[in-house]
C-alpha cells in the first residue's frame, strides 16, 4: 500500500514539474538562467513541444556578432585595450598632493551606474566613454539617509554638501530635525553648514549652477535650512500652517541668508518662487509670493554697489561681459519653473549646461584665492520619474559635457573636480540583446514567453505600468514609437511617478588629492574630502597636516 501511494506521489509531483515553465525552459536551454538559444538559427519545433517551447524556441532570428570595428575579432585587439588601460592605471601611482585652489562638483541628479552604461549606447557604442569615466579615481557612495533607506534630494545635499546625514526631505539640519518640524528648523543649534560656507569663510568665491529651480534641493544644499524641502516660497510655509517669519522660506534664505547672498554666481529655473503674485516674469507666468516681495529687486539692490547683473535668457546671458572682469556677481533666471530638458529648449532663449558653467568659471576665477563651484545636471532625475530614459540620457550627455569643458579649461595641478550623484533609481538594463542595438527599443535577442518584445530598458515602478501592462494583452512595443520624448517606458508597479534607487552611486575625481575618492564609503564624506584638498572648513585639512 504505501509503495502505491508513494508511486503516486511521484507521478503527481512529476506531473507538477512537466508543467512548470522552468522544467520546458529547460528542455530548450542546457542552463535557462544563462539562455543560448537566441544565438543560433531557429529549430523547428516538433510535435511533442507544447505551446510554450514552441514560442522559446522559435522566438527570434539568429543574431550576428557585427562588431563595430573588424579588429574586435582578434584578441590583439582586446590585448591592446588593457594595456593602454593598464598604462593609465599606473599613472595613479603619481598622487598628487597639492592644495586644490579650486573645487568643482558636478552633481548628477539621479545619474545611477546603469544609467551611466546605458548612456554609453545612446551615444552609440557599450565601449564608449562619458568624459568623466576618464577620471582616474572612482569610488562608490552609500547613499541612504539618516531615517530612510532610499534617499531624497534633499538628505542627500546635506551629506554631499555639508557632510552629515539629514532625515528625508530636510535641508542643511541635523537628524534631530524632523521633516515639516518649523521650530526645529528655527533652533540654530540643529543648523549645519556646507562646503560653500566653508569656502567663504576662507576667502574663496562661490557659485553655483543648476538646471532645475535655484531653489530646489540640490542646490539649496549650499545655503539653506529648511525642514522641509518644498517651502521654496513663503506661500507654501502657509499652507503648512506654519510662519514665514518664524521658519524662512527657501527663496528669501537664497536672497537674504549669509551664504546665499555672497554667492557670486546663482543660475537656473525658478523665477517664480522670486515673484509675488500680482506680477508676472517675462514668460507672462504668474509668481507665487504671497507677502508682496519681489526677491529679484531685492538681489539687484544688495548688489548694486557691485558690477552685477540680472539675466533671463541665453542672449542676455551671452551678451553679459563676464570674461574680462566686469561682472562680479550673476543672477540668471532662465524659466519660471525649472529649465526645459535639453532636447525641448529653445536655443536661443534656455543656454546650455555648458555656456552656464564656462559663464559661471569667467567670473570665479578671478579670485586669487580660488572658488568653489557646485554644478547639478538636475533633469536627468525628471526624466526617470516620468520613466522616459530617452530625457534623462541626453540630459547625461550635456552634463558629461559641461564636465568635459570645465576639466579642459583647468588645470589638474590646482583644480579638484568631482563628479557624482545623489541617488540611483529603479531604471535596469537587461536582456541579450546584440552590440549596438537600439537601447530604446525593444530587446532583439529574444521575446516574453507571451510571444510579444520586451523593452531593453525597464523600471521597477512609475507611470509605464497603465501603457504597458494593466491591459488584457501587454502593448506590442513594435507598434509604438519608443524614440518618442513622451513614452513612458514599463514599470513592473504602478505609481504616479517613479521612485529613486536605494542603490549605491559612483564617484569620480581628477585633480589634487582626487584619490581620496577611491574605495566605498559613506556619501557624507565626500564634503569632507574635498575642503582637506583644498585647506578650508573646520576639520582636518591638507595643509594643517603639513604643519604637523
Amino acid at each position: 500500500m504505501l509503495y502505491r501511494l508513494l508511486c503516486v506521489y511521484l507521478a503527481l509531483v512529476g506531473g507538477l514539474v512537466s508543467t512548470s515553465p522552468l522544467h520546458h525552459e529547460a528542455e530548450e536551454e542546457y542552463d535557462p538562467m544563462h539562455p543560448q538559444r537566441f544565438l543560433f538559427a531557429d529549430l523547428a519545433p516538433t510535435a511533442s513541444t507544447d505551446q510554450r517551447a514552441k514560442r522559446s524556441s522559435a522566438s527570434m532570428p539568429k543574431l550576428r556578432f557585427e562588431p563595430p570595428s573588424p579588429n574586435e575579432q582578434h584578441a590583439q585587439y582586446w590585448n591592446n585595450v588593457a594595456q593602454d588601460i593598464l598604462d593609465r592605471q599606473l599613472h595613479k601611482n603619481r598622487l598628487n598632493r597639492k592644495v586644490a585652489k579650486n573645487v568643482i562638483m558636478f552633481l548628477g541628479d539621479g545619474l545611477s551606474i546603469p544609467t551611466l552604461a546605458a548612456t554609453r549606447v545612446y551615444l552609440g557604442d557599450e565601449s564608449t566613454e562619458l568624459s568623466f569615466e576618464r577620471f582616474p579615481y572612482v569610488g562608490l557612495s552609500k547613499t541612504y539617509c539618516a531615517n530612510v533607506q532610499v534617499a531624497d534630494s534633499a538628505c542627500t545635499a546635506t551629506a554631499y554638501l555639508a557632510g552629515v546625514k539629514a532625515n528625508y526631505g530636510t535641508i542643511g539640519l541635523t537628524a534631530a530635525a524632523a521633516l515639516g518640524d518649523c521650530q526645529a528648523q528655527n533652533d540654530t543649534s540643529n543648523h549645519v553648514h556646507s562646503i560653500a560656507k566653508w569656502a567663504q569663510d576662507a576667502g574663496l568665491s562661490t557659485g553655483f549652477v543648476t538646471t532645475t529651480e535655484v531653489t530646489n534641493a540640490s542646490p539649496a544644499g549650499m545655503y539653506a535650512h529648511t525642514a522641509n524641502r518644498n517651502w521654496e516660497y513663503n506661500g507654501a510655509i502657509e499652507k503648512d500652517g506654519f510662519d514665514p517669519a518664524v521658519c524662512q522660506d527657501i527663496a528669501s534664505q537664497l536672497i537674504h541668508g549669509e551664504v546665499g547672498k555672497h554667492m557670486r554666481v546663482i543660475m537656473g529655473g525658478g523665477r517664480r518662487e522670486f515673484l509675488p503674485t500680482h506680477e508676472t516674469d517675462i514668460d507672462g507666468i504668474r509668481g507665487r509670493r504671497t507677502d508682496g516681495e519681489d526677491l529679484i529687486k531685492h538681489w539687484q539692490h544688495h548688489h548694486s554697489h557691485h558690477r552685477s547683473a540680472y539675466v533671463q535668457n541665453r542672449v542676455q546671458l551671452l551678451e553679459t561681459n563676464t570674461a574680462h572682469g566686469e561682472t562680479d556677481y550673476l543672477l540668471g533666471l532662465f524659466s519660471s519653473k525649472h529649465l526645459p530638458y535639453h532636447l525641448d529648449a529653445d536655443e536661443q532663449q534656455i543656454p546650455t549646461l555648458s555656456e552656464m558653467v564656462s559663464t559661471a568659471m569667467d567670473i570665479l576665477e578671478r579670485n586669487d584665492n580660488g572658488y568653489f563651484l557646485f554644478v547639478e545636471g538636475g533633469r536627468i532625475d525628471h526624466g526617470h520619474h516620468y520613466t522616459q530614459p530617452i530625457r534623462a540620457f541626453d540630459e547625461t550627455v550635456e552634463f558629461a559635457k559641461a564636465i568635459e569643458m570645465a576639466r579642459s579649461r583647468t588645470s589638474q595641478d590646482n583644480t579638484l573636480i568631482v563628479v557624482t550623484a545623489d541617488h540611483s533609481h529603479t531604471m535596469t538594463m537587461s536582456g541579450y540583446s546584440s552590440r549596438k542595438n537600439d537601447i530604446l527599443g525593444v530587446n532583439n535577442g529574444q521575446r516574453a514567453d507571451d510571444e510579444l518584445p520586451y523593452a531593453t530598458i525597464s523600471y521597477a515602478n512609475g507611470p509605464g505600468y497603465d501603457r504597458n501592462v494593466q491591459r488584457e494583452a501587454r502593448l506590442d512595443l513594435n507598434r509604438v514609437d519608443m524614440r518618442d520624448k513622451s513614452f513612458a517606458f514599463p514599470s513592473t508597479v504602478p505609481l504616479g511617478l517613479e521612485t529613486h534607487g536605494g542603490d549605491d552611486v559612483a564617484v569620480f575625481a581628477s585633480g589634487p588629492w582626487a584619490h581620496l575618492f577611491s574605495g566605498t564609503y559613506e556619501q557624507h564624506f565626500i564634503p569632507h574630502a574635498m575642503a582637506y584638498a583644498g585647506c578650508i572648513g573646520p576639520g582636518r585639512t591638507a595643509c594643517t597636516e603639513q604643519q604637523s
